[in-house]
């Protein structure tokens, strides 16, 4: 595996951050991440190729060690494709899942356990990916995407942590941004997001690609087998 780079200056990394920075992009919590220097990014090639596969996820393992050692609010690690620029929804969504899932292969391989705070089976309501132990939720985005707040001009995924969700709902918190954010995303795209929903209630496997999906959509991924690591759901 190649160390992680500093793609700081690359103009996708540059774009990506101006796209954050739009009065009305709605998730608050990435602006936050941003405005604290505590957004990582890296450039990758193409998200229909393993390519950089071996590049994405040691820096998500250096992402999830630099947390734990300093576990402070607003935190994100984001993957930033250069392309392809041509796919739909359902492409994309194929794609997303192909990468998640190569490197969830990669993670169970070196031995990491599942957090045990998710469950691994794609269609739990407590579901959440997990790499070097630590919980993530993914949010893609792409050119082609139908809500505005997912359409970037390339490709990319971000990773957002578990951990930081249940911080929120510790300090009284997770409601009134959830709030915020809602009526943000609302104003921009004219209606609210059919697919939300809270930790717990649905599966989150079914926000990851911004796809609107219906209830006989399965998640593609498949979770490692029960003897190589399990959830202990709370």
């Amino acid at each position: 595996m190649q160390l992680p780079r500093d793609d700081t200056n690359h103009p996708q990394a540059e774009a990506f951050r101006t796209f954050i920075r739009d009065a009305g992009f709605p998730c608050v919590g990435a602006k936050s991440a941003l405005s604290k220097g505590q957004m990582r990014v890296l450039v990758a090639r193409d998200i229909t190729s393993a390519w950089d596969d071996m590049r994405i996820y040691p820096a998500l393992m250096a992402f999830a060690a630099r947390y734990r050692r300093r576990p402070d609010l607003f935190q994100s690690f984001a993957v930033v494709f250069e392309g392809p620029g041509h796919l739909d929804e359902e492409g994309f969504e194929r794609h997303l899942w192909d990468r998640v899932q190569s490197l969830a292969d990669k993670d169970a391989w070196l031995g990491h356990p599942w957090d045990g705070r998710v469950a691994q089976e794609p269609d739990n309501p407590h579901f959440s990916m997990s790499f070097a132990g630590e919980a993530f939720f993914v949010v893609g985005l792409h050119p082609n995407a139908s809500r505005p707040a997912r359409r970037f001009s390339s490709p990319a995924l971000v990773f957002n942590l578990h951990a930081q969700f249940e911080q929120l709902r510790e300090a009284g918190r997770y409601e009134k941004l959830r709030s915020s954010i809602l009526r943000r995303d609302e104003a921009l795209a004219g209606s609210v997001n059919p697919m939300l929903a809270r930790h717990g209630e649905a599966s989150e496997a079914r926000q990851y690609s911004g796809r609107v999906v219906g209830e006989e959509w399965r998640c593609p991924f498949r979770p490692r087998r029960a003897n190589a690591g399990g959830a202990n759901v709370r």
